[in-house]
């Protein structure tokens, strides 16, 4: 048997691409989402990661190819508790098909740079049958995309290019789904007037400003204060101090929206060590932060983009291959909201605080232990 997880020759010079720009503040791509959130989706909903939005398929009869199958993925990183779970529910996705004869993986480690690199490496190497793409930016791996689907099927997921290239782009409804989301919540709970602060983790990821721009648009609408908009970086350290340091100018904060919510928790302590009741402050699907919610009793919401996500990219590189139909030029999958009235079909003490809890991954094999669990 092959080993499905070659680690690939990494070159050390990154090709200057141009960038193209996207707009992150788009009204009907805004309203096409809210559609979706109250739409019901294609498929059986044990199975989330299959499910889809509209009937619009993608040929791949031109793809087809007898197996077994080399797969190429191209990671913009692990360097964030969300994309670890997924990183670990994507292998244990691949170990349970042998149609799979080698998984080729390449990790960007956060840097543009090297994921062009990493994709000109993968390309040159000749032995991809399909090649999957989690961008680190949008616009900068744009270019080393179209250059990949001169020469085979490419699936794009999580994040997105500035390219219809691609057979299909998987990704739950999206980041405007999520900014709609949680910024309607705060619309309906914060009082009247009351200042928001926006915590947001870095910029010029189209997901991540898709959310930003969406919620800012609804707390706008709703007469709301917006008195920051502040990068964290994801540092819990720094997300704690940039509160902190809104509280002690007298800000009223009545919410604090997050792009992401892997800092959510720091933030809520910013309020607590200062001895002050917490606010609506949003979140993700985080156990850390599900706990918290549920021990002190908040009101909030947690938007998701579900790691289940990270399986679909292997199943839609399978079907594609043996020339199977899929849903494209984008395959949306649902996009569930934790709320008071679920969260404790979320909250799983037996998992480690840095879980995401919609991994689809409790029936998977090495459940729970693979993913930190107990």
């Amino acid at each position: 048997m092959i080993n499905k997880f070659t680690a690939t020759a990494l070159t050390t010079l990154a090709l200057a691409l141009p960038a193209q720009a996207q707009n992150f503040d788009d009204p009907v791509e805004f309203a096409k989402q809210k559609d979706m959130l109250g739409a019901a989706a294609n498929g059986d909903a044990s199975t989330p990661w299959l499910q889809h939005y509209g009937d619009v398929m993608a040929d791949t009869s031109a793809f087809k190819k007898d197996g077994p199958h080399t797969i190429c993925f191209s990671n913009a990183g692990v360097n964030n508790p969300w994309r670890v779970v997924g990183w670990n529910t994507m292998q244990a996705e691949v170990e349970q098909h042998d149609n799979i004869a080698e998984f080729v993986v390449t990790d960007a480690e956060g840097s543009d740079d090297k994921q062009i690199a990493d994709i000109e490496d993968l390309l040159a190497g000749g032995t991809c049958d399909a090649l999957i793409v989690s961008p680190n930016t949008t616009a900068a791996l744009t270019p080393a995309v179209e250059k990949a689907c001169e020469q085979l099927p490419v699936i794009v997921f999580d994040r997105g290019v500035n390219t219809d290239c691609p057979v299909t782009f998987i990704k739950p409804v999206g980041g405007y789904g999520f900014g709609i989301q949680s910024g309607e919540f705060i619309a309906a709970n914060a009082p009247e007037g009351s200042d928001v602060l926006m915590l947001r983790i870095l910029p010029g990821v189209d997901v991540l400003e898709t959310r930003y721009s969406a919620a800012k648009r609804i707390l706008e609408e709703a007469g709301l204060n917006i008195v920051g908009a502040e990068f964290t970086d994801g540092d819990r350290a720094k997300t704690k101090a940039i509160v902190e340091d809104y509280i002690q100018r007298g800000n009223q904060l009545g919410a604090v929206w997050m792009d992401a919510g892997a800092t959510s928790v720091a933030a809520i302590e910013a309020f607590e060590d200062m001895g002050l009741d917490v606010p609506i402050v949003t979140g993700e699907d985080q156990q850390d932060f599900l706990q918290k919610w549920q021990e002190i009793g908040m009101n909030t919401i947690a938007p998701t983009y579900p790691t289940y996500q990270w399986r679909t990219p292997i199943l839609a590189a399978l079907k594609i291959l043996d020339g199977e139909a899929i849903p494209g030029p984008e395959w949306n999958l649902p996009q569930p909201a934790i709320t008071n009235d679920n969260l404790g079909d979320f909250v799983n003490a037996s998992m480690p605080p840095l879980h995401y809890a919609a991994c689809g991954c409790e029936g998977m094999p090495g459940y729970p232990e693979r993913w930190g669990g107990k």
